[in-house]
């Protein structure tokens, strides 16, 4: 993975406090927590809804079928799943890694169905921060994280950008005579050599 903030925690406390608080924004939708743990879930959870989208809308999969193809018997992941799911092996990768991350089958399920659903036509930025206070007894600058497009939300979220059009690609010759076309003309230097 990427860096990390350390979060002043060693990696195993670091990395339990984060699934669990990206598995109660998941819960909850909107959680209070410092701005520098907020940032580093905000991250993690887009990460999670992306799992969930790609799951979704590449086979598209009823809730059931997702829980199903995550039971696990002593460690190993079942044989059926391996025979049932040969032909969308990525999306069954995306399942797996979001259910390794976060924490309880409700949550994977809210995930796969109704978050992803909700985001199918946004390409990011699941989350917003929200700067709200200072804590009394640290002076620790708080935030809410997020999840946008959802009811009783703190700040209506802006529409999602169209994405534009794709240009036809040029070849090297016209694009060569375009650059000459709209640049400047070049100027000469003149060098003084008197001496």
């Amino acid at each position: 993975m990427t860096k990390f903030r350390k979060l002043n925690r060693p990696t195993g406390h670091r990395m339990s406090m984060l699934r669990t608080m990206v598995s109660q924004l998941v819960k909850h939708e909107r959680i209070e927590t410092t701005v520098a743990k907020a940032k580093e879930v905000r991250r993690l959870a887009d990460n999670m809804v992306q799992f969930g989208k790609e799951r979704t809308f590449q086979c598209g999969p009823t809730p059931t079928d997702i829980l199903k193809f995550l039971v696990k018997d002593g460690g190993s992941v079942s044989s059926h799943v391996g025979q049932e799911m040969e032909s969308s092996a990525g999306t069954l990768c995306a399942a797996r890694q979001a259910a390794a991350f976060v924490r309880g089958d409700d949550v994977i399920h809210k995930l796969f169905t109704e978050l992803a659903y909700r985001y199918k036509d946004r390409a990011g930025g699941y989350t917003r921060m929200l700067r709200t206070r200072i804590r009394v007894g640290d002076a620790a600058p708080m935030a809410y994280i997020e999840f946008i497009d959802r009811e009783n939300e703190l700040r209506q979220s802006k529409p999602p950008n169209p994405q534009p059009p794709q240009r036809p690609a040029m070849d090297p010759w016209t694009r060569s005579r375009l650059s000459r076309q709209f640049a400047p003309p070049k100027e000469e230097k003149i060098s003084d050599s008197d001496s």
